[in-house]
């Protein structure tokens, strides 16, 4: 398996970082997803709204209507914004995990697992932190060969001239 060249390690440190925001982001909106779908696909039946006739941030019954699940309140529907931010920044999020695979040169399953952080409720923490981890000491590393490798053959090349 090729390895990223060392060119590549600026690039490498910007999609880390944009990785773990990414991650983290999206691993705090699926908790709220997650925290929403109970309240809505339980017994609980509830929606949290902003604004309307229940007040500044309220809950609003949801109620078996003739095309399903049919809610009850008036103003922003926070759990409707919290499904489609989660949507939507997932799609980020398999951009930034595209990113620092094709940068890292990982193998596919290892893209898949990234991938998959932003489904599984708490993965994308676990992996941000094991990802974050396994680049920078791979970076720190492989630079630190590198100058071996390049200190190496100049003090070769002065000990031949005296």
């Amino acid at each position: 398996m090729p390895e990223p060249r060392v060119a590549s390690f600026p690039a490498i440190r910007g999609a880390l970082k944009f990785y773990q925001i990414a991650s983290i982001i999206t691993g705090v909106m699926l908790l709220l997803l997650v925290a929403e779908m109970v309240l809505k696909y339980t017994p609980i039946r509830l929606e949290l709204f902003l604004g309307g006739s229940g007040g500044f941030l309220w809950f609003a019954d949801v109620i078996e209507g003739p095309e399903g699940l049919e809610s009850t309140g008036d103003g922003i529907n926070l759990s409707l914004g919290v499904l489609i931010v989660h949507g939507w920044f997932y799609v980020v999020y398999l951009f930034a995990c595209f990113r620092m695979w094709s940068l890292m040169r990982w193998k596919f399953l290892r893209f898949i697992w990234l991938a998959l952080g932003g489904v599984i409720p708490f993965l994308s923490f676990i992996m941000e932190a094991r990802v974050a981890r396994d680049v920078k000491t791979y970076l720190a590393e492989r630079e630190a060969a590198d100058a071996a490798a390049g200190a190496e053959p100049q003090n070769s090349q002065t000990e031949g001239a005296r």
